[in-house]
């Protein structure tokens, strides 16, 4: 797992649940349309996997 990943949010995260609203702004997203490049860890992905549903996700 090297590289980066491009995160892009698809979804608001109007109505979610706050763990979700609070990973999403640790992603460094927030609104639609947010694009970030991000390393591809562990970590990231364990955050990724929690919002899901609301980004989508290119490797780089």
């Amino acid at each position: 797992m090297a590289g980066k990943l491009k995160l892009t949010q698809v979804k608001s995260q109007i109505g979610r649940k706050y763990d979700q609203d609070r990973t999403l702004k640790a992603l460094g997203l927030g609104k639609i349309g947010k694009t970030k490049e991000l390393p591809d860890n562990e970590s990231v992905r364990g955050m990724i996997f929690k919002v899901k549903h609301m980004v989508s996700v290119e490797e780089l």
